[in-house]
């Protein structure tokens, strides 16, 4: 048996030849300016809609290995915003998202699942007023210098005991609460 001695040039290149092998792992992002987080419902039949500004979002993605993303969204709850004073200062009460006990939501996911075309999927978990449950957002992805992720999702609030005693009769409040965002991101330096 013959043993073949290696230079370092020839180490180096076939350490270079495995590096360019190797699977591209997922770019890792995080939110820039121009980002919104926004909900929808009605109350006695007329829709409204809020924001929570001061959302902060960190992505970890690649097309090209959807098993390697990572979303985690953090949402502070007593910024929410829906134009009306009242029902904001209500939101932030205790029958709904009592941010003297919980201060923010977060929403977390690992992996992703193609949907088709530049459509996927997050099963991820939102973890809210302490209860944590399964929640799904699908997207579109559009790449570039400033990749933007935009998501819809369906929360259904009294999961969450989000308007919960009085305010639970989904004839008033329904139950499913539509929620879109538009994530601006930029790599992470």
């Amino acid at each position: 048996m013959s043993h073949k001695l290696t230079t370092p040039a020839a180490v180096a290149a076939t350490l270079v030849a495995l590096m360019a092998a190797a699977p591209a792992s997922a770019a890792d992002y995080v939110q820039d300016a121009g980002s919104t987080l926004v909900f929808a419902t009605k109350y006695d039949g007329e829709v409204f809609t809020g924001t929570f500004p001061g959302f902060s979002t960190k992505l970890s993605f690649d097309p090209a290995d959807l098993p390697a993303g990572k979303l985690d969204v953090t949402i502070p709850l007593a910024g929410a915003n829906t134009g009306n004073n009242d029902r904001d200062t209500t939101l932030r009460g205790a029958d709904f998202f009592n941010v003297a006990k919980f201060a923010q939501a977060r929403y977390r996911a690992a992996g992703f699942r193609s949907l088709g075309g530049d459509k996927y999927a997050a099963d991820g978990t939102l973890e809210l007023r302490g209860v944590s449950k399964p929640v799904t957002l699908t997207f579109t992805w559009t790449p570039g210098a400033a990749p933007v992720l935009a998501g819809k999702a369906t929360v259904k609030r009294l999961d969450f005991g989000v308007g919960g005693g009085d305010w639970s009769d989904t004839a008033t409040i329904p139950n499913e609460v539509a929620v879109s965002t538009k994530v601006v991101f930029k790599p992470v330096q």
